[in-house]
């Protein structure tokens, strides 16, 4: 159990029968009336966001969640079927336990696997992830200057807006928290 007065952004607890990790957080001491901590959740089976307020010291289960490096191998429809790179160990995710993560999976890559009590929950994507572009219209000479875009087909079928000198064939570095383009490399 811990208190609210060891609130930490990242940490995860179990709060309501699910699992959340606080995004952000805040002491705050009225000048009349006890201290509270506004706090603003992500629950990390649905990736839905909550702002709640507690009573300063009030109690709550932490949940240890552990990532364990999978390789993901492929998929068959709503399937997604990942090894366990250490015993390999192959489980099965779901599309909707994957979320927006599925348009920068692509085969053999390896991310972590959030578990709560040897059970898959979700993913935990690296910041950036590099996949080449398969189709985009040519760039024009003299585009490179202005700044406008156009949209690529990545590898994984994702589409993308990027500037006008990116070619079909190159590679492009996207952030998978936004999903936009970061650079080529």
């Amino acid at each position: 159990m811990i208190s609210t007065s060891d609130f930490k952004t990242g940490l995860t607890i179990r709060f309501e029968g699910a699992i959340f990790t606080i995004i952000d957080f805040q002491h705050v001491k009225p000048g009349k009336g006890a201290a509270f901590v506004r706090a603003k959740l992500k629950n990390i089976e649905t990736g839905a966001t909550i702002e709640k307020t507690f009573r300063s010291g009030e109690k709550m289960e932490r949940a240890h969640i552990e990532k364990r490096a999978m390789q993901y191998l492929y998929s068959t429809g709503e399937d997604y079927i990942f090894m366990d790179t250490e015993s390999y160990d192959q489980i099965i995710l779901m599309k909707e336990d994957i979320g927006d993560g599925i348009r920068y999976l692509k085969e053999n890559t390896v991310i972590d696997i959030m578990l709560y009590e040897e059970r898959p929950i979700g993913v935990d994507l690296p910041n950036t992830i590099d996949l080449i572009v398969t189709e985009t219209t040519p760039g024009v000479k003299g585009d490179t200057a202005a700044g406008g875009t156009k949209p690529a087909t990545l590898e994984t079928g994702y589409v993308v807006q990027v500037p006008f000198f990116v070619n079909e064939g190159d590679t492009l570095r996207i952030d998978t928290r936004s999903g936009q383009y970061v650079m080529r490399v």
